[in-house]
């Protein structure tokens, strides 16, 4: 990630600002496509302080800069650093409505590292105060409208039971999984529930970033009082992605304070990742062996039946109707998130809307016929073979021999599981490209991974880190 210097060409000036982004887009179009760059990137106000250098991003909101921080910002980094020719520290930054970038304060910066933001005191300075006495929490999002499935079963009544009986079993309580399975919901209803039941208690939702750039206001401005009464007081502290935490040390170090103070009067604590507590990386270990010391769970990708489920009643809450085989044909399609899938669902909504026709599967065919188009262009048997086998370190032929080590065995088994989940091929067709097997051969293998899953961590972190790897 860049870092901060205090040269800078003597030609960049801080009006040049919309004529570089302009430059930026314009190339980054020679990588991500066009459509996405005019979406997602062209109305994104760009800010320069060319003395120090620092960019800042204007975004309009958290889910839009959400998703440019983990789709395109590296693309933007390393195009911005060849356009102004010099290292710079980028900062993404909510902008507030109707303001012009000129007067916004970035309510939540994102920066590659807390320490970056240490040697930028006046940036420090200009940000937001937060509210101390708001809880940040969503009240839509509770346990009432979270479809339960077997996918997200134990961790629903793992965070149900957190919720009605804080400081008790589960302390802490670290929830896990991949992007759009549900970690977010889940926290947001523990936090609803405690406060139906209990209205005067403490409670505060906060993302992993913005507990950095508390961090970092403390140090800058000394105020680790202010900072102590708001996080070492509370009665339940949810805190979602602590993977960002990451080459954090004083972050780190003020984190772990705040945890033990809490622990230490039987407050609860809830976090999210996208990893377990032992797969996260660049953590200090005795932070890594609180977070394991309670209660750690997944959360899977939803199965079959729950994402048909989690369709029909999102569309019932839009006032419409979406008939059982629709619903069938979406969720076969869209399997990796409930994000995807409700995006998936907005589109068939909108064009049903606009062209006025009924949903129904050649609506929802058309409607979707880009994410249909990348996912048939994007995975196939050989992807996930030759994917499976660079992972393990093994030959793609050992995919189809008769070998069967454990070594080959094991990744093969994986392969099929894959290649059932992430494509429409029918059991026999995967057999018959894994080497002619029988397709028995492939549905013991099915069942036999995802028996596993369920029961091995470290087997689940792989095939997470494989589907991803896939689809992206």
């Amino acid at each position: 990630m860049p870092t901060s210097s205090p040269t800078n060409p003597p030609d960049t000036k801080s009006s040049d600002a919309p004529i570089i982004w302009a430059a930026c887009l314009k190339k980054l179009t020679e990588t991500i496509p066009e459509n996405q760059v005019f979406t997602w990137l062209k109305p994104v106000e760009m800010e320069l302080d060319a003395e120090r250098p620092i960019v800042t991003l204007w975004i309009a909101n958290r889910f839009k800069l959400d998703w440019i921080r983990s789709q395109y910002f590296k693309a933007i980094s390393h195009t911005l650093q060849q356009l102004i020719s010099t290292p710079v520290d980028i900062v993404l930054a909510l902008r507030a409505q109707n303001d012009s970038a000129k007067e916004k304060k970035p309510s939540a910066p994102i920066s590659p590292s807390d320490e970056s933001l240490y040697s930028q005191p006046d940036f420090v300075a200009a940000q937001v105060e937060p509210a101390i006495n708001q809880t940040r929490l969503n009240s839509t999002l509770t346990f009432d409208n979270l479809i339960e499935g077997s996918a997200n079963r134990m961790a629903r009544a793992a965070s149900l039971h957190v919720a009605n009986t804080p400081g008790g079993l589960y302390n802490p309580l670290f929830i896990y999984g991949g992007v759009g399975l549900g970690k977010t919901h889940l926290m947001h209803a523990i936090g609803n529930q405690l406060l139906s039941q209990k209205p005067l208690a403490k409670v505060l939702y906060i993302h992993a970033e913005q507990f950095v750039s508390d961090v970092v206001r403390a140090y800058q401005r000394k105020t680790f009082d202010e900072f102590k009464n708001r996080y070492h007081n509370l009665d339940l502290l949810l805190i979602d992605d602590v993977q960002f935490f990451a080459n954090k040390e004083r972050t780190q170090e003020e984190f772990f304070n705040a945890f033990e103070a809490l622990l230490t009067k039987k407050s609860h604590i809830v976090m999210t990742s996208d990893t377990y507590p032992k797969g996260l990386t660049n953590i200090h270990e005795r932070l890594v062996s609180r977070f394991d010391a309670g209660l750690a769970v997944a959360l899977e990708p939803p199965e079959l039946e729950l994402r048909v489920a989690i369709l029909i009643n999102k569309t019932q809450a839009e006032g419409l109707v979406m008939p059982e085989e629709v619903a069938f044909f979406v969720a076969k399609n869209v399997r990796s998130n409930v994000r995807e899938l409700e995006g998936a669902l907005r589109k068939i909504l909108a064009f049903s809307k606009f062209n006025q026709k009924e949903i129904s599967i050649t609506l929802a065919r058309e409607s979707l016929k880009d994410l249909l188009s990348i996912q048939n262009q994007q995975i196939s048997i050989e992807n996930i073979q030759k994917t499976v086998a660079d992972f393990y370190k093994i030959k793609v032929a050992d995919m189809y021999s008769k070998r069967r080590p454990a070594s080959i065995a094991g990744p093969r088994q994986i392969a099929m599981y894959l290649a059932k989940e992430l494509t429409k091929r029918s059991l026999p067709e995967i057999g018959d490209l894994f080497g002619g097997r029988d397709h028995t051969t492939v549905l013991h293998a099915v069942r036999k991974i995802t028996r596993e899953r369920q029961q091995n961590i470290e087997l689940n972190q792989q095939l997470h880190v494989l589907e991803q790897t896939l689809k992206n």
